[in-house]
């Protein structure tokens, strides 16, 4: 990547920062910063180290995986329109995690992390391979066939999940909802580990395919001229992305519209090189998450209640990508 890339990476990395600094320090009740790095005891830092720092943490991990998956999707299927809660990657997640916090298995550990992370891991990797097989089934895995098996799949995921909130408890069933809207709360140790280390390593695939990305906007036979085998790469993305999403639907629920705004943003921007898109990507939609977490935190203020940051950013991100239409 050139060096003026480089520099405009700096902007994103900072806006992430920035996001962090300012979700750590604002929030429902105000904090004395002052009191809080002087006094290892107070409140202050109970609330600042113990509560806001995790849960800003998991916002801008969450985010950067779901932003960066989005754009791989985006890329491997040349689709504008792609993102993992499309192609129903996160349908698969959050049927897995539901199944594994219906089985009891939320308290369940495996050296220290839950095996609800594990079963969304296996639903979205599911998911992922019956929307590819289901695709490939016909004419090879063109774009709309995929979008178009991710939306059947998401339907059937939705419905498996109804169809299970009505043999629980009421309560139960609006802790399951409540979960599915999309909601941060402050993680363990142990969770926010393990969804970082899943992200680290799906990203990081992807990352290191950034410059094939690039050439199969060329096309599946040109792509192939120039080395690029396109079926593994296919492969990879769609692992990857389900490594990503999987581990963040466990933790968050499932959080829209991160993974198809952000890129598509980025990309009028900086324009369609992935080995400039996909970090940036990474960088901004931490940042993104984060602010819209911080936006649900002080609605509590006027609503007295929190809602989901997946309905946030759904309502910002629908009208703004809405708007994205209307202009192309």
């Amino acid at each position: 990547m050139p060096r003026s890339a480089w520099l405009t990476l700096a902007l994103p990395a900072a806006s992430l920062l920035v996001a962090i600094a300012i979700g750590v320090a604002w929030g429902t009740e105000p904090v004395s910063l002052a009191r809080a790095f002087g006094d290892p005891e107070s409140l202050d830092r109970l609330i600042l180290v113990g509560v806001r720092l995790p849960r800003v943490l998991l916002g801008a991990v969450a985010g950067a995986g779901l932003a960066v998956a989005g754009a791989a999707f985006q890329a491997v299927l040349r689709n504008p329109l792609a993102e993992p809660y499309v192609l129903g990657v996160s349908g698969g997640a959050a049927l897995g995690a539901t199944c594994a916090l219906l089985l009891g298995l939320g308290g369940t550990a495996l050296l220290g992390a839950s095996l609800v992370p594990l079963a969304a891991l296996a639903g979205g990797m599911a998911a992922t391979a019956f929307v590819y097989a289901l695709a490939r089934a016909g004419r090879g895995a063109s774009s709309t066939s995929m979008l178009l098996a991710g939306v059947v799949v998401n339907a059937i995921a939705s419905a498996a999940i109804t169809f299970l909130k009505t043999l629980v408890s009421a309560s139960k069933a609006q802790e399951l909802l409540f979960w599915l809207m999309g909601f941060l709360d402050v993680p363990s140790r142990a969770s926010l580990l393990m969804v970082s280390v899943y992200v680290a390593v799906g990203s990081a695939l992807l990352l290191r395919d950034a410059g094939r990305l690039n050439l199969l906007a060329l096309g599946d036979e040109p792509a192939t001229h120039l080395g690029v085998d396109v079926r593994a790469l296919e492969r990879r993305v769609f692992l990857a992305c389900s490594l990503v999403t999987g581990a963040i639907v466990s933790v968050t629920g499932l959080i829209g519209f991160i993974g198809l705004i952000v890129p598509h943003a980025l990309r009028r921007l900086l324009g369609p090189d992935n080995r400039a898109l996909l970090p940036a990507s990474l960088f901004c939609g931490g940042a993104v998450l984060v602010v819209c977490d911080l936006a649900s935190r002080m609605l509590f203020r006027w609503l007295h209640t929190e809602p989901p940051v997946g309905a946030v950013t759904a309502l910002l991100g629908g009208p703004l990508f809405l708007a994205i239409l209307r202009k192309r």
